[in-house]
């Protein structure tokens, strides 16, 4: 299954297309996933993670074609002016999104689909050093939250969603969204798109496990604490019952006046 879904993921990247026609892309998209964005003289001026994935495309060819050297140099000049580190041995596909580019990093091996959306600070990594398959591959319509790190040469599939600070180390199945260190998937959406436009970016709609299970744990502990009051109570009346019959049915003592009245 990872081997099928990086060559399909790899094949819709690598589709001929000329720079003008991917560059319009990378622009156009930030208008669907960004309502700051109001001109594209804006964007090319100041987007910092467009200005990232443009370099990059034209580092990737130079990659493609065998100029190893000027591929880095020129992906080294765009990390110093955009803080995004992308290598030019990286597959990505059609429009994608980086939104803040603050310390994103994007490996050789790695695999990207189309109308992926990345935020500041994720990391695709590796986790061997063997010059090998060691970075992630990510489907169409994936969408990565603030800080994430996604390693090793896994794979997540379409419309998948990873939560801010995640660290995802296995592989995601489609339209799933994944949380926590160790990532763990925590909802599955289905295969329905729930954006017309194909891109889910509600990365902040999602369960909160943790919160779930203290929320219950109190509920429990009320009820707990509820069940020991009654029972204490009805204890207490029990005793209270007890020391009234008592006291009702206990034989009188004569006083000693009587007593010696009556002798």
């Amino acid at each position: 299954m990872v081997m099928v879904m990086s060559s399909n993921v790899k094949n819709q990247a690598e589709t001929p297309q000329s720079f003008l026609a991917q560059w319009h892309e990378d622009v156009y998209c930030v208008f669907g996933r960004d309502p700051a964005a109001h001109s594209v003289l804006e964007i090319l001026l100041t987007y910092s993670g467009v200005h990232a994935v443009l370099m990059h495309r034209v580092s990737h060819r130079l990659w493609k074609a065998n100029w190893k050297l000027s591929a880095r140099l020129l992906s080294t000049v765009a990390k110093m002016f955009t803080n995004v580190e992308i290598h030019p041995g990286a597959t990505i596909g059609r429009r994608l999104f980086i939104d803040h580019a603050l310390g994103v990093v994007i490996g050789e091996t790695t695999e990207i689909g189309n109308d992926v959306t990345l935020y500041h600070g994720v990391t695709l990594g590796g986790t061997t050093w063997n010059k090998e398959k060691r970075h992630p591959t990510l489907g169409n319509n994936v969408l990565v939250g603030a800080g994430a790190k996604i390693l090793g040469a896994i794979t997540l599939g379409n419309n998948v969603r990873v939560g801010a600070n995640s660290v995802v180390v296995k592989d995601v199945p489609p339209c799933c969204t994944v949380v926590g260190i160790p990532g763990r998937i925590i909802q599955s959406k289905g295969t329905q798109i729930q954006n017309r436009h194909g891109i889910d970016l509600d990365h902040h709609l999602i369960p909160d496990p943790v919160g779930k299970a203290i929320s219950c744990l109190i509920e429990r502990i009320d009820e707990l604490e509820a069940r020991q009051i009654g029972s204490s109570k009805v204890t207490h009346d029990d005793n209270c019952n007890s020391c009234e019959a008592e006291t009702v049915c206990a034989p009188k003592k004569e006083s000693p006046v009587k007593l010696a009245a009556r002798i």
